[in-house]
């Protein structure tokens, strides 16, 4: 708290950072209010933020402030936790090819487009009867997931299912790293790269309760932009796999990142060429 009065150090720069983010949105939010209100309102292919705009009849500060932040959520939540889970999934493919091959069999059951150039895209409503795929996916989001930490803060006195009492005030650390490799809930190879555990043995996606599987959080909490990730991470995996092979750098160590975001330590250094299908 001292540090922070003073403005000193890493809360002096932390400061910085927030005046720049502030001044950033709050010029973007103009500029979008501008464009609606020429517009005399949104077009069915508006932009999130447009529709907030639009919905809004009370331009006060207290609007302001929630556009604000809802746009920060919107940029953290949708772009470093995204990015995150791709390259910890492009990582886990480079030591799993089995997989990778998996993959590439899918892929192959679905329709594709071929661009002049030669690269294969998908379109979204395909890639959601990739069973695999998906389930490779949220193996690699349960053992490398984008936020790894979650905290609670308790309002009233409580007894946890696990006996421990809490108090208002306390606040409650839940590792989903952790989490994600317990054996107790996820089995003796809770430490390996196994998609095979989200598919049920009629070849159909396998259930997973929220709360044992919570990279997106759980209950009330969840991540309102799920479905929106998975639609972003299979695009993104099943044209990178489709059309390039990924290797690793030999002798590059990966390693997780202490962070609010799970990134990697050292960065993901990969060799990319393109792939060549029979």
């Amino acid at each position: 708290k001292l540090v922070r009065w003073l403005g000193v150090g890493h809360e002096r720069k932390m400061a910085v950072a927030w005046r720049d983010i502030d001044r950033f949105i709050g010029d973007t939010i103009a500029k979008r209010r501008e464009v609606v209100k020429a517009r005399g309102g949104i077009e069915d292919s508006a932009d999130l933020l447009s529709s907030y705009i639009d919905d809004d009849e009370d331009a006060s500060t207290v609007v302001d402030a929630f556009l604000r932040d809802t746009t920060m959520n919107l940029m953290l939540a949708g772009r470093d936790t995204t990015g995150s889970g791709l390259s910890w999934f492009f990582y886990l493919l480079t030591r799993n090819p089995r997989v990778v091959s998996k993959i590439l069999a899918e892929l192959d059951t679905v329709n594709s487009t071929t661009t002049p150039d030669g690269m294969v895209t998908y379109d979204p409503d395909e890639l959601g009867r990739l069973v695999y795929l998906h389930a490779a996916l949220c193996e690699s989001l349960r053992l490398y997931p984008p936020v790894p930490m979650e905290h609670k803060g308790v309002v009233a006195a409580e007894a946890l299912p696990s006996g421990h009492e809490v108090r208002p005030g306390d606040k409650i650390m839940v590792s989903l790293y952790a989490m994600g490799r317990m054996e107790a809930v996820w089995g003796k190879d809770c430490r390996e790269f196994r998609p095979e555990r989200w598919i049920g043995e009629d070849g159909k996606p396998r259930y997973v309760p929220s709360y044992k599987f919570v990279s997106f959080n759980s209950g009330p909490r969840t991540c309102l932009g799920k479905d929106m990730a998975f639609v972003q991470l299979k695009a993104v995996a099943a044209a990178v796999v489709r059309n390039f092979e990924v290797e690793a750098v030999p002798g590059h160590v990966v390693e997780p990142k202490i962070s609010i975001i799970l990134h990697m330590k050292n960065g993901f250094k990969a060799r990319i060429k393109r792939r060549k299908m029979l």
